[in-house]
């Protein structure tokens, strides 16, 4: 699954797209002819759109419903994780519908890879990710038990310095002012968090704000680290970047996760309570059925629209996107869930935004120059071919 409320769907991969040149076409998604990049305006922009508001929307509906299950007389930690990422089915008609149309179009747009990775390989990568993504979601469920809203989204930009730092040593990112600046910044607000919890242990012990806040954190560096080794994956071991391929991570993981909690639920004894928690849900039976459904739902949701933008534009402008909904959450637990919003969550907010602002200038700034150097080398071959 690729998550949460500003946090883990907040967060994606630094795959390196294959880079077309300009005389390349390009796959139209819609009526999968082949275009040039310039001609593409309109219904890319629209499919972007789209994208975007799958991806905030998702998010930040799914973070609020996890909390009103919590707020509404939901009790089980393995039902809160579950949910994460049981939805994943609603992908399975966009990968019949794109698998056979990119097995076709890419021969004559991207470079393939002459073997295709060993099915034990696939399959020990999956069961892999499938497992550190539930223990990943169970940690999530207790940030989010223990934890208001506004809070736990906030603790959840720790992800982009947890991620920094991964990308540092397993993919060989470099660490610039820039990068440095956005560390420190969102290490102090999770600081100022960790260090003004009064306000917030009005209706829990001091012990399970601290157990949250540990779990909300734990879970952000391991999803960081996921991240990295999905990155680290995609260039070792399946060796392709296509819709599909990304389709098949996100659906096989997901599954891999989902039976995973299906066992704890039964190991913990947590299913016997699952009719009386149903029972005294305040809101009635099928309030309880339609808030986990939803859930599930509106996580996928995240995901197609986190896929989407990876596909139509790069990885790094899925996770800016979904960063964004950072401010969003805390603002909506304030108006849904009367959450404290005093001085310091505030200050916690702008220093995260203001950390989140310098990661991607420095993105940006990469980009640019990865952009110059491709210009300079485009012309350079350009010249050669007139003096031959």
């Amino acid at each position: 699954m690729i998550h949460h409320g500003g946090c883990k769907r907040a967060a994606t991969t630094n795959w390196r797209e294959p880079k077309l040149n300009e005389e390349d076409p390009v796959v139209d998604m819609d009526n999968h002819d082949l275009q040039h990049p310039r001609t593409r305006s309109y219904k890319w922009l629209i499919r972007v759109a789209a994208y975007i508001v799958f991806l905030l929307s998702g998010q930040s509906a799914a973070t609020l419903l996890g909390r009103l299950y919590y707020d509404k007389g939901g009790n089980s930690k393995w039902m809160a994780t579950f949910v994460q990422s049981a939805g994943f089915p609603i992908l399975i008609p966009l990968l019949i519908f794109f698998s056979p149309m990119f097995s076709k179009s890419t021969k004559s747009t991207r470079t393939q890879s002459p073997t295709k990775p060993k099915l034990s390989s696939l399959a020990f990568v999956y069961l892999t990710f499938g497992l550190l993504l539930t223990g990943d979601n169970l940690m999530y469920s207790y940030g989010l038990l223990y934890l208001p809203v506004s809070t736990y989204s906030l603790l959840c930009a720790t992800q982009l310095a947890f991620n920094a730092l991964f990308s540092f040593f397993l993919n060989s990112q470099k660490f610039t002012p820039f990068i440095l600046n956005s560390l420190v910044l969102l290490t102090v607000s999770a600081s100022l968090l960790a260090v003004h919890s009064d306000s917030d242990t009005t209706k829990i012990s001091r012990a399970k704000y601290v157990i949250g806040f540990l779990c909300t954190l734990g879970a952000s560096a391991t999803y960081s680290l996921y991240l990295s080794l999905v990155q680290l994956s995609f260039e070792k071991v399946i060796k392709r970047e296509t819709f599909s391929a990304v389709l098949d991570m996100q659906i096989y993981t997901s599954f891999v996760a989902t039976c995973s909690c299906v066992v704890g639920l039964f190991a913990s004894g947590e299913w016997r309570k699952l009719g009386d928690e149903m029972k005294v849900y305040e809101e009635g039976r099928v309030s309880y059925l339609m808030t986990l459904i939803w859930t599930a739902l509106t996580w996928q949701i995240s995901s197609v629209g986190l896929l989407g933008l990876i596909f139509e534009v790069s990885s790094l402008f899925s996770n800016v996107i979904s960063t964004l909904a950072l401010p969003v959450v805390p603002i909506l637990a304030v108006i849904f869930f009367h959450d404290k919003m005093d001085g310091i969550k505030v200050m916690a907010m702008i220093l995260a935004i203001w950390g989140f602002i310098s990661y991607i200038y420095q993105h940006y700034l990469d980009d640019a120059k990865s952009r110059k150097d491709e210009t300079n080398v485009t012309e350079v071959a350009g010249g050669t071919t007139e003096m031959c």
